[in-house]
């Protein structure tokens, strides 16, 4: 479903509506507010208070460009407004208040977003292997030696890492890791 049907049916007061755009992209302005909090629970929130307001307001909404857009610019102009408000340094750098993204940096959020969800449905000693040789950069003699395991099994969990991977993303945008 694209945003604009999303948005309508959230404007008639579709809570499965609202429920559909906060899992499309509650990552993705997590990730965008984790930047310039630097502090998970306040970044959770923020984006949070945009879905809350979202739904509030809907009525009194009026989208303009892309609804995608228009939540990033609700994050915004929350953390701009309560670091005002509590004249404490949120954001990174001096006094600079985050530059709202373009579209290739929401993407890239959003492909992040998949990634780091579909990276913690792997099975917990699956994702360690995978973890260690695309986060820590070993390879998998490395990654056997540390766990002191044999190399054979490393190659074969790995391979079903990478399947899973395949399977869960979207297949054009997946992008392996080199090693």
């Amino acid at each position: 479903m694209d945003d604009r049907n999303i948005w309508g049916k959230l404007v008639n007061g579709d809570v499965d509506a609202l429920r559909i755009l906060h899992d499309k992209y509650y990552y993705p302005m997590w990730l965008w507010a984790s930047k310039y909090t630097r502090n998970e629970t306040l970044a959770e929130e923020f984006v949070s208070d945009c879905f809350i307001r979202l739904w509030e307001r809907r009525r009194h909404i009026i989208i303009e460009k892309s609804l995608k857009s228009y939540l990033y610019l609700m994050l915004r102009n929350l953390m701009v407004s309560q670091a005002r408000k509590s004249k404490r340094k949120l954001l990174i750098g001096s006094d600079s208040l985050p530059d709202l993204p373009d579209e290739a940096t929401i993407s890239d959020q959003d492909y992040y977003a998949a990634l780091y969800l579909a990276i913690h449905k792997i099975p917990e000693q699956r994702r360690q292997l995978l973890e260690l040789a695309a986060f820590e950069s070993f390879t998998y003699t490395e990654i056997a030696a540390h766990l002191n395991i044999s190399v054979n099994p490393v190659k074969t969990q790995m391979g079903r890492a990478y399947q899973f991977l395949t399977d869960e993303l979207d297949p054009k945008n997946f992008q392996h890791f080199h090693f």
